[in-house]
């Protein structure tokens, strides 16, 4: 799945590059800007690289069929609203289709073409995820806020939370499979009516994210890999 590269040294890729022209080397400057273009290349595959091998990692760590799919559009108006992603219909991907990438939740798929799907962030304001405190079981709802954090509003008036604290995917979501990753407790308003609400720096790195998993929550496996 991911492309392997070895770390190439600024001259080698010059030496490759004068291979290319035999024995006529160009201008020393146009050769120098050359051997920068091939080694940002060389760079930017790496990185990617490492953003599959992290992919393929966290993919082998999940108990769920899932589907990798490049993050190919999102609008810089709404970069904390919607993101649309190289897979669909064709891959068995429908309306509901629960994201996530390294670190956990990202969202759902809103619709879907025969090659892309349009997911709804769980920081759009729209969103709203039931999630669990991990630590001490208390409920609540975790709404987006437009911004890389969120808020959990707690169903309790006087729920066992602290900072710190991790929260997952709510055993009781008919959308979400219980226990995903979501995010840590930064800071509770107790004086919040009618229930205190808690503000959650989010696992999942939404502002970059380039790569997710899709898992078709309740649909067979077979289905999302093989339609």
């Amino acid at each position: 799945m991911a492309v392997y590269l070895q770390t190439t040294q600024a001259w080698l890729v010059r030496e490759l590059y004068r291979g290319l022209w035999g024995q006529r080397v160009p201008d020393t400057r146009l050769t120098d800007a050359r051997v920068q273009e091939l080694e940002i290349q060389v760079q930017e595959l790496q990185t990617q690289n490492r953003q599959l091998q992290q992919l393929l990692d966290y993919k082998q760590k999940m108990p769920l069929a899932t589907v990798a799919a490049m993050v190919v559009g999102r609008s810089a108006g709404h970069w904390w609203h919607q993101v649309w992603v190289g897979e669909g219909s064709s891959k068995g991907v429908t309306p509901g289709t629960v994201v996530v990438a390294p670190g956990g939740l990202v969202g759902r798929v809103l619709d879907v073409t025969p090659h892309t799907s349009r997911v709804l962030l769980v920081t759009d304001p729209s969103s709203k995820v039931g999630v669990m405190v991990n630590r001490s079981r208390a409920m609540g709802v975790l709404v987006g806020q437009g911004t890389g954090q969120a808020v959990v509003e707690f169903f309790d008036k006087n729920p066992d939370v602290k900072p710190g604290d991790s929260l997952v995917t709510s055993p009781f979501s008919t959308i979400f499979p219980p226990g995903i990753p979501v995010g840590k407790v930064e800071s509770i308003d107790w004086r919040a009516m009618p229930a205190p609400r808690a503000t959650v720096q989010l696992n999942a790195p939404i502002e970059r994210l380039e790569w997710v998993l899709l898992h078709s929550y309740g649909q067979k496996s077979a289905e999302l890999l093989h339609p």
